[in-house]
């Protein structure tokens, strides 16, 4: 039997997971249809990774990314689900969608669904930012490995739903329906996290998540109908089977433990082995059409796809002119650019007798272990050749080294074409160690209308003379559409950035001080609940407290204080008990600063510990700061980081950073809070809704600083989050006297921390979420119909009286002092004050539903700030 014979015969009988599921205890179990268990694994091999939160990786045989697979297949799976979202859609839908693909992994399977489809445009997210090109959205993929997603479509109206035929009635193509395709749909948090995010900015009635496998657990399958009554609009997922990934307890530690014994063991050409099978490179001139994009990244359109179709034969046809007698070929794509490889590959199939295979190049680093039952055979490492955002790092080709490959066709952008790709050390030599031909097509990088198409530059040395036709003159192939990013600034400290002591706090923001922000309080609103705007986009004009309300605040600190030091006591002490002894403490900007600031005083005061804490952004809808995670990984471990916020109202926070920090890198999500009302987090001081005083004031109690600030023309890529320091208020800052008459109680708190301590640590504090059920309930008693208008609890009560335009205050029957100063805002505002029973917080704030500068209170006046 020949080896090829062999090794056919063994995929036919063992399963590419097997080897893990023998050693970890892992399961792939089907829907329940018959064969559904087979089916599973006819699609999925498993492969362990170092990382963090996820030691197992499903790995697709059908994707074409790690797993070479013949194309026609690859392709074919694709353009069936695409088949399968215009059955669902309808005829007249599906030429109104519109296809999201994510990058890097499903963007070829994304283009393929659209060709499934046939009439609709595609995008792809991407990581590679292009000058020029206006950011339309992005969002960060919980992967240590990846960088932010970004939104760069050439036409914007793209996702807007506006991108019908240039004759078309653009009213026809408005609310159109957006179809995102991902490889796998298993928590869901990334595609929810885009629609959320692009709901905000395009808002639509209907949307079809599209993957390969839907591997949900039954705890996760009420989400997708959660969040689409929470959006008000409509979500279907197609999937080609689904099941369920069964974990063991402790699969965690096993599968780190697993992998450190076996790195270095995978198959993979060493440096001497390059050196030794160096053999020259063969290019081949595709003769790519010009004017057609080489992918997604900028849109493809119908059109495009149409200029594309009747070429392909020709270029399959010179890429098997060049193959010689090879009868094994894989077309090797790179990273994002999976599309054209792949059609290339498919139409290579009807060109040649040879076997054809295709896969691509990848960032993501998965362990190698030569065995029959593993999925990732054998792996290549070689330097990254494309000028990266997130600078120079590893990039990885799997299941090439020993598969017998006669010929490997390496396809990359332009952009790609780098010295780097030739170098020693670089892909082709790599590949040049393992097979007979190396061949290279490049593909020209897709330059966007109005920008520059050329680079004055010399050619380099190995570059031929004779460049293709399409390649504009004195453009080198190798021209790079970015630049390498500036290493991220060390924090802002006081005294030049905050009244706080450079000490207490390093805030992981950019400077915004000299940028006008600030607009009425009534105008922001309106264009927050039109969706012309995001409230972090602008801030509200700051709030000047009169002398009754700074009377009133120094009454409630005094009143309060040793509250409130009894809970920064409960909370840090919970914190060092579970989380070690030198946790870093990290608050969300701003509320929980002050926060984060007395958790560091109570460390150093009663333990003698000089706690790290830093103030990072998080944006409803948008996210936590990426930028600012990378800082922290880079200068701490991400596992003794420690969230901190002031407290808890919805949850709402709680579930944005759950989201956010899912699987990116080692990062715990649960946050730890002086008060949580709402039932939300397990990490608190306390759970009863009581006056924080530090709640009842904006900067002047945050160290003169600003809410953050998170608006495309100010925070690019490569910035952290913004926020102003108002150096102006130092009249009126209170900050530290706030700081240091909690701490003057910390000695008089310590038994009563102490015993507190010990019965939570005992306890069952999981979160109970009965705050996000009555904000509900209260939503839809009171006609609002939207929870971002319910604000609960007194801290979030004061932000609405402060902030916002508040419609009316619902207090519970028989609260006192607490509630002191939000009596006095509202009659500031002229907002009535409803008394009510059965409410779980002290307060409750309703923002003005579906306000403009012309509605009116339930006064029957119209709401105006004073």
């Amino acid at each position: 039997m020949s080896e090829r014979a062999a090794r056919k015969e063994t995929a036919n009988v063992v399963w590419s997971g097997s080897w893990v599921a023998e050693r970890l205890g892992v399961e792939l179990v089907g829907n329940g249809k018959p064969d559904g268990d087979r089916e599973l694994r006819d699609l999925l091999g498993l492969a362990l990774r170092r990382n963090p939160k996820r030691a197992h990786l499903l790995v697709s045989n059908v994707l074409g990314k790690h797993v070479p697979q013949k194309p026609s297949v690859v392709y074919g799976v694709g353009f069936e689900l695409g088949r399968r979202v215009r059955e669902l859609l309808g005829d007249a839908e599906a030429r109104r969608a519109v296809v999201l693909g994510y990058a890097e992994t499903a963007t070829g399977l994304g283009h393929a669904v659209a060709d499934g489809l046939g009439v609709a445009p595609y995008l792809h997210s991407t990581r590679r930012p292009v000058e020029g090109v206006e950011r339309a959205g992005g969002f960060e993929e919980s992967h240590s490995h990846a960088t932010s997603h970004l939104l760069l479509p050439e036409d914007p109206n793209l996702l807007a739903g506006e991108c019908g035929p240039a004759d078309a009635d653009t009213d026809a193509y408005a609310d159109a329906p957006l179809v995102l395709v991902d490889d796998e749909f298993s928590t869901g948090n990334t595609v929810l996290n885009t629609i959320r995010a692009l709901h905000e900015r395009y808002p639509r009635s209907r949307y079809v998540v599209v993957a390969l496998v839907d591997m949900r657990s039954p705890a996760d399958h009420g989400r997708l109908t959660e969040f689409a009554a929470e959006i008000g609009a409509r979500v279907d997922l197609v999937a080609r089977s689904s099941g369920t990934v069964t974990l063991p307890k402790g699969i965690l530690e096993k599968g780190q433990a697993l992998v450190t014994a076996h790195e270095g063991a995978g198959f993979a050409g060493s440096r001497a082995a390059v050196e030794q099978g160096r053999r020259p490179c063969t290019r081949v001139d595709l003769q790519w059409p010009v004017g057609v994009p080489d992918g997604g990244r900028h849109g493809f359109t119908p059109a495009h796809r149409a200029a594309l179709e009747p070429v392909l034969p020709a270029m399959a046809a010179r890429i098997a002119a060049s193959l010689g007698g090879a009868r094994r070929v894989l077309i090797l794509g790179f990273e994002e650019l999976m599309y054209a490889p792949l059609r290339l590959g498919a139409a290579l199939e009807d060109h040649t007798d040879a076997e054809v295979r295709y896969s691509t190049t990848t960032r993501s680093p998965v362990l190698a272990v030569d065995d029959p039952g593993y999925a990732i055979r054998s792996r290549l490492v070689f330097p990254a050749h494309d000028n990266p955002a997130d600078g120079p790092g590893d990039r990885y080709a799997y299941n090439v080294a020993g598969a017998g490959f006669d010929a490997v066709v390496v396809t990359v952008d332009s952009t790609a074409d780098t010295p780097e790709l030739h170098a020693p050390d670089g892909l082709l030599a790599q590949l040049a160690a393992h097979t007979d031909h190396v061949l290279l097509a490049v593909v020209p990088s897709y330059v966007p209308s109005g920008l520059p198409s050329y680079v004055p530059s010399g050619l380099p040395s190995y570059v031929p003379s004779g460049l293709p036709s399409y390649v504009p003159s004195g453009l080198p192939s190798y021209v790079s559409e970015r630049q390498e990013p500036p290493m991220l600034p060390e924090p802002l400290r006081g005294p030049a950035f905050s009244s706080y002591a450079p000490d207490e706090v390093g805030w992981l923001l950019q400077d915004l001080s000299d940028t006008e922000l600030e607009a009425p309080t009534e105008e922001r609103e309106e264009a927050i609940q039109s969706g012309g705007a995001h409230y972090a986009e602008s801030l509200p004009v700051e709030y000047q407290p009169s002398a009754q309300y700074q009377s009133l605040f120094k009454a409630a600190l005094d009143l309060s204080a040793a509250r409130v030091a009894r809970a920064v006591g409960t909370v840090t002490e919970t914190v060092l008990a579970e989380r070690g002894a030198r946790p870093v403490l990290v608050s969300l900007a701003r509320a929980g600063t002050p926060v984060g600031v007395l958790m560091r005083r109570w460390a150093r005061h009663r333990h003698g510990l000089d706690l790290p804490h830093y103030a990072v952004s998080i944006v409803r809808g948008r996210g936590i700061d990426a930028n600012a995670l990378r800082w922290l990984a880079a200068h701490h471990d991400p596992a003794d980081v420690v969230f901190v916020d002031g407290w808890t109202g919805k949850g709402a926070i709680t579930r944005e950073l759950s989201a956010a920090l899912d699987g990116f890198g080692g990062f715990n999500s649960e946050i730890a809070v002086l008060a949580d009302p709402g039932g939300c987090v397990r990490t608190y001081g306390t759970r009863e809704d009581f006056l924080i005083p530090s709640a009842c004031l904006n900067s002047t109690v945050s160290g003169l600083i600003s809410r953050t600030v998170l608006r495309s023309d100010l925070v690019g890529p490569d910035d952290f989050h913004g926020a102003k320091f108002y150096r102006e208020l130092a009249d009126t800052d209170v900050s530290g006297h706030f700081l240091d008459t909690v701490a003057d109680h910390f000695d008089e708190v310590v038994d009563a921390v102490d015993a507190e301590t010990k019965e939570l640590l005992a306890a069952d504090r999981a979160p109970t979420w009965e705050g996000w059920a009555a904000v509900e309930r209260i939503s839809e008693e009171y006609g609002i119909h939207d929870v971002n208008l319910v604000k609960p609890g007194v801290g979030e009560t004061t932000r609405v009286l402060l902030r916002r335009v508040p419609w009316k205050i619902l207090a519970k029957r028989g609260a006192g002092a607490d509630l002191e100063h939000i009596r006095l805002l509202a009659e500031q505002r002229g907002v009535p004050v409803e008394e009510v029973d059965e409410l779980p917080y002290t307060c409750v704030g309703l923002i003005h539903p579906k306000y403009t500068r012309g509605a009116t209170g339930a006064d029957g006046r119209a709401v105006e700030s004073k």
